[in-house]
Formats: structure tokens, sequence, C-alpha cells
């Protein structure tokens, strides 16, 4: 998936995530929730692109720094917070090997976005050990990642339809490419019974291969580094309780919230 770095080094990409500047549903309901305890906390918020979010953390933990594997991403964080005070820092850096920093480092580790997606099972497996590691124990780690349980959305015919004419016209053209040209080969049926799978879902063009999960998968994932495992509907920002809303639930993709062990 080394093609995904370069899409992202790309001066159209940078631009498009440069001018970002909001939060979604989630993690407003999260940021909500460790607002009393961020003045104290030394934030990492990894694969911070074009820096979405850090006007909202950076101005409220004790120290922020904001890293990336796409160098162009830093380079233009670094123009567009120029005169942000000394304890906001931007860093190159990638998060399957995050050796620049110390261990038990960070209070609070941000992953947004689904940035984790990009990258293959095995290195997703190998960043889950590097947060941990340079996570402080007890601290704070929340991502987001795209759901499994929504890709009928993507695959299926009826599911195109929408309201705006246009909308509809893209929403096709999107779902022929999609079945036809880049994912001729996936089985359905197989896809839906898997746990896990990566495949081109149109993201940037179909420029990205992207990792799809089912929430029961993902807390299987994390249950070996971190604890208190909650996850929050994209949709709503509502924290998702109950067993059997977790396991159908579609949202496109889902956040999750944890403790470092």
């Amino acid at each position: 998936m080394k093609h995904n770095k370069a899409t992202y080094n790309s001066t159209n990409i940078v631009q498009h995530y440069s001018r970002k500047t909001y939060l979604q549903p989630p993690e407003k309901t999260i940021l909500n929730l460790l607002k009393p305890h961020l003045p104290e906390m030394k934030m990492l918020d990894a694969g911070v692109g074009g820096g979405r979010t850090t006007p909202f953390f950076a101005s409220e933990v004790k120290e922020y720094i904001g890293f990336d594997y796409a160098k162009e991403m830093i380079m233009e964080c670094k123009k567009r917070f120029s005169n942000s005070p000394d304890n906001v820092k931007f860093e190159v850096c990638d998060v399957r090997d995050m050796s620049i920093f110390e261990d038990n480092t960070f209070d609070f580790i941000l992953f947004s976005f689904n940035g984790l997606d990009v990258i293959s099972h095995e290195d997703r497996l190998k960043a889950f050990q590097e947060i941990k590691r340079v996570g402080k124990k007890g601290g704070y780690f929340c991502f987001s990642t795209h759901n499994l349980n929504n890709i009928h959305r993507l695959f299926e015919f009826k599911h195109q339809f929408a309201l705006h004419p246009k909308r509809t016209i893209k929403n096709f053209k999107r779902w022929y490419k999609l079945n036809y040209i880049y994912n001729n080969a996936i089985n359905m049926a197989k896809l839906q019974d898997s746990t896990y799978t990566i495949f081109k879902d149109g993201a940037l063009d179909f420029r990205l291969d992207i990792y799809y999960i089912k929430a029961e998968e993902q807390i299987k994932q994390l249950q070996e580094y971190f604890k208190d495992i909650r996850v929050f509907s994209y949709k709503s920002g509502q924290e998702v309780q109950e067993e059997h809303e977790l396991k159908n639930i579609d949202d496109p993709w889902l956040y999750y919230l944890c403790v470092i062990r």
C-alpha cells in the first residue's frame, strides 16, 4: 500500500485536506468527555493531515504534537499554524515506527479520519503496539476506522439513489467503477462473512486501498494493548452500548475510545 503515501503527498490532496477545519459528531462527543482532563494532557495527533483537528485540540492541551507520514502535509501544517505557541509542534513520523518518541510519553493519542485504514493489516497491528508504547498507562487512545457492515451501501445498486439528481449520477458512476473496474473479483457473500478486508472504495477517486473491519473484530485487535473500549456512531456521535446494535450498525465508520494498558 505504498502508493497510498504517495497520494497523500500529492499537491492537490494536500490542498484538499488543508482546507478542512471541523470535527465529526463522535469527535465532538469525545472532546467533551475528555475536556476536563485536557489541560493536563500531552497530546499526540497522529495522521494529522492538513491540521483539521488542530484548532480544536491544540489550545486545550498542555502540549500538542501533530505528525503525519506525508512530509508535504506536515510542511502545510507548519505554514498554516506558524503563529502557534511553543507547545504546538509538527513532525514527520510514521505510526508504525515512532522511535522519535520515548516510551510512556503521551496522555492522549488521537488518530482520526480513518488514518489507520491506509496501511496493511500487519502494519495496523504493529501501529497499535507502537501506540501502546508511546502512550502512558491509563492514558487515552481514540481513532476511527471504516465499518465493514457498511459495504452493502457501496456495492448494492439500490443504495445509489439520492434526492438530488446530480448526487444520484455521481453515486452511479462511483458504483460502476467500484463493481466493474476496480473490484470486479470481489465476492460480496465472502466479503460480508469476513471480519476485515482491504479494497478500493472510491476514496480520492479510487487512488487508495482502504481497510474495512467489523466492530467485534476491531475490539479483539485492541484488547491486548487497551481496555475499557467504547464505540461511537459516526452519524449520531453517540456511544453504541448494546451488543446487538454494535453487531448491526452500518455507519460508514466508527470511532473507538479506549484506555491504554
